[in-house]
């Protein structure tokens, strides 16, 4: 049968794990939207299945296929198995496809969509780039460059279809909090407490940041996420060997560390935190969707063009408040970055925390209506119709 609104039925999404959780948190979480939510057949090919194991805790990183959460997902091997393309293809983040299968995309009737689903970021030229074919050079294919975005004039963020509600039903609901807390064997903080997540990479300015909420005159509860910064936790605390489960204190400050968590689990602590600091584009987007204040570790890239990235969201995010929360913002995000006096900025960051929370609901509104999903299969749509006229008009 025809597919006469050219929308795809099928997709294949292809994951290269790089480092960390970022590439495959995105492609997970984009693949599940597109079976569950838009009713796609889709494929998620990983080569890395122990990294994916971590975000879906019932996945066999011994398996070749599994079938999790409506998602058929794949190991990416050598030599590549001669499969039948999907109608949409996505190459995320620039990863290369096996040659026999883009050698077979250009062998079928109708030619998939081929996307390369890019990094997110807020430097305007990503504006202009957004939906820019790519000609294969030596085969009859077009690649589209998407891009990711806080723009209209961008791809968007992930959204689910029923985040936003569950978050305010969270936050509105003191029961479920109490009940989230005990879950993580913690009692209900008391009222007046801080309550921070802190996910990032190895930062060297963690230690001066612990002394300030340490001496700090309100009660801070920091919760840890196992990850590449729990190391440096220990050596703050004396404990060679953190693990979860873990608990310190010092001065006003109590940290706890927690076990890795599946997504939905990380957004539900992003929900009952007053801080978020968070690291990469995946828990930043989350920690977005929050609506609570955040601290942004981006990832360090080469040359450091990491700064411009940086920079470019911060022009966005901070364009409407005042300027000392701008700057405050601005300090403590530079030297988190910077592995600085993180310390030291903090203070005027807490300082503003009201105006903070005001913008961050504001911000999560303004962003909600441009569905990184959504867009996607538009523009795939788009593609297929123009396909179709060509073949018409010929």
């Amino acid at each position: 049968m025809p597919n006469e609104n050219k929308l795809p039925r099928s997709g294949d999404i292809f994951c290269n794990v790089i480092d960390n959780y970022g590439d495959i948190g995105v492609t997970w979480r984009l693949s599940r939207q597109l079976a569950n939510e838009q009713g796609l057949s889709v494929r998620l090919w990983v080569d890395d299945l122990a990294s994916f194991a971590k975000l879906c805790p019932e996945a066999d990183a011994a398996q070749d296929s599994q079938r999790c959460r409506g998602v058929e997902v794949r190991r990416w091997r050598e030599p590549f198995p001669e499969v039948q393309p999907a109608e949409l293809v996505i190459e995320a983040f620039g990863c290369k496809l096996p040659q026999s299968y883009v050698e077979a995309m250009a062998a079928t009737a109708e030619q998939p969509v081929w996307i390369n689903l890019e990094y997110l970021t807020a430097e305007d030229w990503a504006e202009g780039c957004h939906g820019l074919p790519s000609p294969h050079p030596s085969l009859p294919l077009t690649k589209y460059f998407f891009f990711p975005g806080f723009t209209r004039q961008t791809g968007g963020l992930l959204l689910e279809r029923d985040l936003l509600a569950r978050r305010d039903a969270f936050q509105a609901d003191p029961a479920r909090q109490r009940a989230y807390w005990q879950s993580l064997g913690l009692d209900m903080p008391e009222a007046g407490t801080l309550k921070v997540s802190l996910f990032g990479y190895e930062n060297a300015a963690l230690g001066g940041l612990f002394d300030a909420w340490a001496a700090s005159a309100q009660p801070v509860l920091c919760l840890v996420p196992e990850g590449r910064i729990l190391p440096q936790v220990g050596q703050y605390f004396g404990d060679a060997a953190p693990c979860a489960g873990s608990g310190y204190q010092r001065g006003n400050l109590r940290v706890c560390v927690l076990p890795f968590v599946e997504q939905e689990r990380y957004d539900e602590l992003l929900w009952a935190c007053d801080v978020n600091c968070v690291r990469g584009e995946d828990s930043c987007v989350r920690a977005q969707w929050a609506s609570r204040p955040f601290v942004w570790q981006i990832y360090p890239q080469h040359d450091a063009v990491h700064w411009d990235k940086l920079q470019a969201f911060l022009k966005l995010y901070l364009a409407p408040l005042s300027p000392a929360a701008s700057q405050a913002v601005q300090g403590l995000w530079r030297e988190w970055n910077d592995e600085g006096m993180a310390g030291q900025a903090w203070p005027a960051f807490a300082a503003v925390r009201d105006e903070l929370d005001r913008r961050a609901q504001d911000w999560a509104r303004l962003l909600a209506g441009n569905n990184l999903a959504l867009n996607l299969l538009d523009f795939s749509g788009e593609i297929g119709k123009m396909r179709a006229f060509k073949i018409e008009g010929q």
